[in-house]
C-alpha cells in the first residue's frame, strides 16, 4: 500500500512577498519582440506597462497619462537630467524615456514590468536598476528570414527594409550583452520560452524577500 500524497488546490499555495521584476525584451525590428512582449501582458493581465514620456504631439484618440506623458522638449530635457528617467533616447528630433517613478514603485509593490525597447535602453535601465533587470534578445532564425517578414509586412519601402536590415545587423552585435538568447523560428514556443525566464526571475532567492520570516514561521 503506498503512503497517501497530501494534495492541495492552486489556493492553498502560500504567498511569499517578494520584489518586482523589470523583464526587457530586445530584438531586431522583425524579429517578434513586440509580439512576444503583448502576448506575455495578454496571458498575465498583472505585468504592468510602462507609460512612455515623449515630446511628440498627441495623436488623435491618444490621451496624456494613458498611452504617453505628453512633454515638451525642455521638460523631457530635465528629466533626463535629474534621472527621472530610467532610460530616453531622442529619436528625429523626438524624446522618448520611461519613467523612473512609476517603475520604482510597481516593484517595490512585487508587480512585474516588461519592456521592449533596443540594445541602448537595456543598457541605460540595467544601470539605473542593476538588480531588478533580467533581459532576453530574440533572434531571427537568420537574416534571410528577417528581411522575408520585413517584407512581408508591405508597409515599408526598399530603401526602408534595407535601412533596417543594417540596424538589425548593429542590434543582433549586442546579443552578448542579454541574460538569456531566445531564436524565434516558432512563435508560440518563443512566448513560453519568455515566459519561462520571466517565472525563472520571479523565484529567484534575492527577489523573495518575505523568504525568511516564512520559514520563521516553520517553528512558530
Amino acid at each position: 500500500m503506498t503512503p497517501s500524497r497530501e494534495r492541495h488546490g492552486p489556493s492553498a499555495r502560500p504567498q511569499v512577498a517578494r520584489r518586482g521584476v523589470c523583464l526587457v525584451i530586445s530584438a531586431p525590428s522583425g524579429a517578434g519582440k513586440s509580439t512576444i512582449a503583448n502576448a506575455l501582458r495578454a496571458a498575465e493581465p498583472q505585468l504592468l506597462h510602462s507609460v512612455s514620456v515623449t515630446t511628440r504631439q498627441p495623436r488623435p484618440g491618444e490621451t496624456d497619462g494613458v498611452h504617453y506623458h505628453f512633454r515638451t522638449m525642455e521638460q523631457f530635457e530635465q528629466m533626463a537630467a535629474t534621472g527621472e528617467l530610467l532610460e530616453w533616447a531622442t529619436v528625429f528630433g523626438r524624446g522618448y524615456g520611461t519613467p523612473r517613478g512609476p517603475v520604482e514603485a510597481a516593484l517595490a509593490e512585487g508587480r512585474d514590468m516588461v519592456f521592449d525597447i533596443d540594445w541602448q535602453g537595456h543598457r541605460q535601465i540595467r544601470t539605473a536598476l542593476p538588480h531588478d533587470v533580467i533581459s532576453l534578445f530574440v533572434l531571427p532564425p537568420s537574416l534571410a528570414e528577417l528581411e522575408r517578414r520585413l517584407r512581408g509586412r508591405a508597409s515599408d519601402h526598399a530603401e526602408e527594409i534595407a535601412r533596417r536590415m543594417t540596424a538589425a545587423r548593429d542590434e543582433i552585435a549586442h546579443w552578448q550583452e542579454f541574460d538569456h538568447v531566445i531564436v524565434n523560428s516558432d512563435l508560440d514556443q518563443a512566448i513560453a520560452e519568455a515566459r519561462s525566464i520571466l517565472v525563472a526571475a520571479r523565484l529567484q532567492t534575492a527577489r523573495q524577500k518575505g523568504l525568511p520570516g516564512f520559514i520563521a514561521g516553520f517553528d512558530a
